[in-house]
This record gives C-alpha cells, sequence and structure tokens, in this order.
C-alpha cells in the first residue's frame, strides 16, 4: 500500500518548487492533494501534472497571510473531502537585507507569510484534525532558521520564528493525536532560487556551483529530495516524532 494512501492533504505553495515537489510525491504515494498557491497559472500546472499521471489533485487559490482566504480555502476542501490529514506549509516570501535597509513593510511582509500564514492554515485545519483524532503538520522551515548568513535578517528572522512555531504548537496539540514537525532545508535548485540568483545580478551556472560547494556532498538539492522527507514525517512511518526538524542539506550546516 501507498505511504499515505487515502489521506487528504493540503501543500501550500504547491505550485512550483519545493512545493510542487512535495504535491507530486505526496500524489504518487496515495494521497488526494490540495495544492493552495496565489498564482492560479502554477498551481493549477501541479494539479493538471499530478492528475494527468494517475493522481488526484486539486487547485485552490489562497493568500495564507490572509486569514479569511485561508477560512475559505479549508472549507472548500472540507466541503469536497470531509476532512484534512495531513497540512504541508509551504508558501513563502523570500525577502532580504541588513536591518540598517530593511523596512517596516519588508518585515511585515516576510512575517505575514513565513509564520503568521503557517499558523492560519493550522488554526484552520485543526478543528477537522481534532475530530478526526490527529494529523500531520510539517512546517517548511530552512537551514537559516539556526545559521547565520549575510544580509539575510528579515528572512532568516521568520525561518527561526518557523522551528519555535513548530516546537510550540507540537507541544499544545499532542493531546489531540497532532503530530507538528519541521524540515530545514538547504541549496536547493528552484524557480526560487533562481528568481535570488537574478536578483543578486549574479551567473546563474556559477552561481549553482558556489552553492553546492558549500555543502558535503559538493552539489545543490532537488526539490524531490526535500519532499523524500516530508513524506517520511507526514507519514504513519513518523508516527512517534513530532517536535522535531528534519535538516537536508548536503551536509552544509554542520561545518
Amino acid at each position: 500500500m501507498s505511504r499515505l494512501q487515502d489521506k487528504i492533504s493540503i501543500v501550500t505553495g504547491g505550485g512550483e518548487g519545493i512545493g510542487a515537489g512535495i504535491a507530486t510525491t505526496f500524489a504518487e504515494n496515495g494521497a488526494t492533494v490540495v495544492v493552495a498557491d496565489i498564482n492560479p497559472e502554477t498551481g493549477q500546472k501541479t494539479v493538471d501534472s499530478i492528475n494527468s499521471n494517475g493522481g488526484v489533485a486539486k487547485f485552490v487559490q489562497s493568500d495564507t497571510s490572509d486569514h479569511q482566504s485561508v477560512k475559505d480555502m479549508v472549507s472548500s476542501v472540507l466541503d469536497d473531502y470531509s476532512r484534512v490529514d495531513i497540512l504541508v506549509n509551504n508558501a513563502a516570501r523570500f525577502v532580504f537585507g541588513s536591518v540598517e535597509e530593511i523596512t517596516i513593510e519588508d518585515w511585515n511582509n516576510v512575517f505575514a507569510v513565513n509564520v503568521i500564514g503557517y499558523s492560519n492554515c493550522i488554526q484552520e485545519v485543526l478543528p477537522s484534525m481534532k475530530e478526526n483524532g490527529g494529523g500531520s503538520i510539517v512546517n517548511i522551515a530552512s537551514v537559516s532558521s539556526f545559521i547565520a548568513q549575510p544580509n539575510f535578517v528579515p528572512y532568516n528572522s521568520s525561518k527561526g520564528a518557523v522551528l519555535q512555531l513548530t516546537r510550540c504548537c507540537a507541544m499544545d496539540l499532542a493531546p489531540y493525536g497532532v503530530r507538528v514537525n519541521a524540515v530545514c532545508p538547504g541549496a536547493i535548485k528552484t524557480q526560487a532560487t533562481d528568481r535570488h540568483i537574478e536578483h543578486l545580478g549574479l551567473d546563474k551556472e556559477e552561481s549553482y556551483i558556489e552553492f553546492g560547494n558549500s555543502a558535503l556532498l559538493k552539489r545543490m538539492g532537488k526539490p524531490k529530495e526535500i519532499a523524500n522527507g516530508v513524506l517520511f514525517l507526514a507519514s504513519d512511518e513518523a508516527s512517534y516524532v513530532t517536535g522535531e526538524y528534519l535538516v537536508i542539506d548536503g551536509g552544509s550546516s554542520i561545518g
């Protein structure tokens, strides 16, 4: 039997990159996948790919920083499938800079999605998970949650908050059978990475090599490699795991 057979899952930011990799991997393992993304074009593209390959997926447009939008998204899922078994908080905003140059708007934007957005989604799926005796929540954090990087102040601060959100929710929700864990990716080759490289005005191929060299395995990771870790934490194979974070970075953060 597939590892997520008959599970109803929500993957936020599932339209591209790591989110699309997670959604596809979940579908390959028997889950029904709701791709919640602010971008209807990329979100529907992921859904079409899953459905054309024999999986079951649905797109729901959602802005996770808007609590009403999250309420509407989860209501749509419950109308169609009656429950939510798995939530993957993956939608992210990438805001960088030093403390001297970032603005209040920068802080509000990055925390609205990367922290409050995660909380919004958890809050809305909880009634269903409680009613059904449990569930699994996986938050996508980052190695930026626990290492310092130059001119990464708002992003790293938000990802550090994700780890604390994960631990605190794991503690509070354990009595209901809801497990809460996090995955911390390192340098992963995604569209968001490409946009960051372009923003910095760097050469893409040279940047891939440089980012890869920071890992012991001397390469960047792939979305599928993050998805496999999320799959483990979401599945019953991790039934005794909660409040933990799984680092998937090719060894880049141990030096």
